[in-house]
């Protein structure tokens, strides 16, 4: 175990795969850690250096008080890639993954050749509705929110089956300050603007069963990047990297085959 520690906050990240393989950097959804991406690192071609690690908050990284700002989310993706010496990486963020990945590249393009936004918009949900789930949440704990988070995030098949057992458990010890402050940093966030101006190679993709971020909010967002190419998932909601990995990391090496990001 690896942890990288700052002066407001201590980050776990793992690293695989030769140090001086083409990096790709990987940041998780709300209520997730790294081992979000099991299933997709394992498929994909040797030689890559894949670097995830857990947002402040999540997983084995510190929890500091909430709210957090989006800006400190991507502060700390920063801090990651610069204490790791990595440069000219290919940044895969799902769902708050996806704006921290928006964030990064509009402020440090030197980091970032490339992007993959998954399951997330320039903007998720409305600031009232952010503040409502926060409530809710102080008010009974994650076990409170996690049969609509489950709702939200698989299709029927994978939600009624014996796999979303680990994924409710995960969500259910996200501790409580960690979830409400990447809540207040989604909730505060509008990239429209800044994504706009986003000039680099860009998949977005989406899944046709997804609660949190419906296609049609993520297809939105791959019409503000040009030349960015569109993916529906099918019979997946909002996590498909985790319900189709082999599907997600075909999507994803075709990518990093077609910018000539492999080995």
């Amino acid at each position: 175990m690896d942890v990288l520690t700052f002066d407001d906050v201590a980050l776990h990240v793992q690293v695989d795969g030769p140090v001086d393989g083409p990096p790709v950097v990987f940041a998780n959804s709300l209520g997730t850690d790294l081992r979000l991406w099991d299933g997709v690192v394992d498929a994909l071609p040797e030689g890559l250096r894949l670097i995830r690690y857990d947002k402040r908050g999540h997983g084995l990284s510190t929890c500091p008080p909430a709210p957090y700002g989006m800006g400190a989310l991507v502060r700390d993706a920063e801090r990651v890639m610069d204490a790791l010496e990595v440069r000219d990486a290919v940044f895969v963020g799902l769902s708050i993954g996806g704006m921290i990945a928006q964030g990064l590249a509009a402020k440090r393009l030197d980091l970032i050749r490339a992007v993959v936004l998954s399951n997330t918009g320039a903007k998720i949900g409305t600031r009232e509705m952010w503040e409502e789930r926060i409530a809710t949440l102080r008010a009974g704990g994650m076990a409170a929110m996690s049969d609509a988070i489950m709702e939200r995030w698989f299709a029927p098949a994978f939600r009624s089956s014996d796999a979303v057992s680990p994924w409710r458990r995960m969500v259910e010890t996200c501790p409580v300050e960690g979830y409400a402050g990447c809540s207040a940093a989604i909730a505060g966030s509008d990239f429209y603007t800044t994504t706009a101006a986003l000039r680099l190679p860009a998949m977005v993709i989406a899944g046709d069963r997804d609660g949190a971020t419906p296609p049609d909010l993520v297809r939105e967002l791959a019409e503000l990047i040009p030349g960015a190419r569109f993916e529906l998932m099918r019979n997946v909601g909002h996590l498909p990297c985790v319900e189709k990995p082999d599907e997600y990391a075909k999507l994803l090496t075709g990518f990093l085959n077609d910018i000539g990001h492999l080995p």
